[in-house]
């Protein structure tokens, strides 16, 4: 039997469906996991997303052809039928599930399994075949319980307040800046996010997420400043718009800042392990979870988890893909990091390390 996703120069291509998933390239029909923008991009013809995902494209990408699918719900075209699934990953993001005469495959985008305020919970979906996402696919990669991160944010904001300084955490705007804001305690001080990131809040709250109140630092009063927090884009840091806090206090929440090396090329006072992407435990949870005899492992550490799949007893394999991660800007370079093996590690499988 021919597969049923394919890599094409334009993205991953259903065959029988003939739609790509996540393209990179210009196609006439696109279905979209989520709103980040290494898979999800101007040019499309036509855009398949999340129901709860249409007014994030549209805040991104500007006026777009687009139909929204609520989760669960089945269409079928040219054959297949397609649903999508909730990935746990961001507001709006979905798995899509395929099946054509009597097979079933499922790509994942991007995910994690440990629920959060602000979208639906992963869920699992039995499938044939599985195309999952390996961005922290090595054993070293294992998260707190984003309710200690929450409490570790606050009580850094909370000594920077009482010592009459800013705290700056520097985060990507879309995901990772309302997962932070949903756990902040706004009675510690006034909460200012930058213009990059107050768009997708608003449509954060109209899709009935709640999230605290925030503030442009224009309308801020200076004295006030000195008791805040900042929530930042990266590419913020050092410019002139930085300069309105004074003596601040910065950070960056990543899962990147789990790496020995990380906080220092970032040149933070402060590193938050918080990531919307499944850890190594989550990602060998979700993938036993689909019951799949045959994984498809795409952008991240591939060969170490096809490897790992593969000595686990199932059909594995990897797929060259053009994405990147807007979410997660790649900090790994420099610094091995020599990782622990994972519980039940069959004998020989090399020492991980941080490449």
């Amino acid at each position: 039997m021919s597969d049923m996703v394919v890599v094409r120069k334009e993205g991953l291509f259903c065959v029988p469906g003939q739609f790509y998933i996540d393209p990179w390239r210009p196609v006439d029909r696109a279905v979209i996991t989520h709103a980040h923008g290494d898979h999800a991009r101007v040019g499309h013809g036509h855009y398949l997303s999340a129901a709860s995902g249409v007014n994030v494209l549209r805040s991104r990408l500007g006026e777009i052809h687009i139909d929204g699918l609520e989760y669960g719900e089945r269409i079928v075209h040219n054959g297949v039928t397609v649903s999508l699934h909730p990935a746990g990953h961001v507001l709006g993001s979905a798995q899509v599930r395929m099946e054509h005469r009597g097979e079933v495959w499922v790509a994942s985008g991007d995910y994690k399994v440990e629920p959060d305020r602000t979208c639906v919970p992963f869920e699992p979906v039995r499938c044939d075949t599985f195309i999952t996402e390996s961005t922290f696919g090595l054993p070293i990669y294992r998260w707190q319980p984003e309710q200690e991160i929450f409490d570790d944010i606050n009580s850094w904001w909370r000594k920077n307040a009482d010592e009459g300084r800013a705290s700056v955490v520097f985060a990507y705007s879309f995901g990772k800046a309302q997962r932070i804001l949903s756990g902040l305690d706004p009675s510690i001080g006034t909460i200012i996010c930058h213009g990059a990131a107050e768009p997708i809040n608003r449509v954060y709250r109209e899709g009935g997420v709640a999230l605290p109140a925030t503030v442009m630092v224009t309308q801020v009063d200076k004295a006030d400043i000195k008791r805040a927090i900042v929530i930042a884009p990266p590419s913020a840091a050092g410019s002139t718009w930085m300069k309105r806090f004074g003596d601040y206090s910065d950070s960056f929440a990543s899962g990147w800042m789990q790496l020995r090396g990380a906080r220092r090329r970032r040149g933070v006072d402060r590193g938050f392990v918080l990531s919307d992407h499944a850890d190594w435990p989550g990602l060998m949870t979700a993938i036993r979870a689909t019951e799949a005899p045959r994984v498809i492992v795409t952008h991240g550490s591939i060969p170490i988890m096809v490897r790992w799949l593969r000595q686990v007893g199932l059909d594995a394999a990897g797929f060259d893909t053009e994405y990147g991660d807007e979410d997660e800007t790649v900090e790994a370079a420099g610094d091995p990091v020599a990782a622990p093996a994972p519980e039940g590690t069959p004998e020989g499988t090399p020492e991980v390390t941080d490449a």
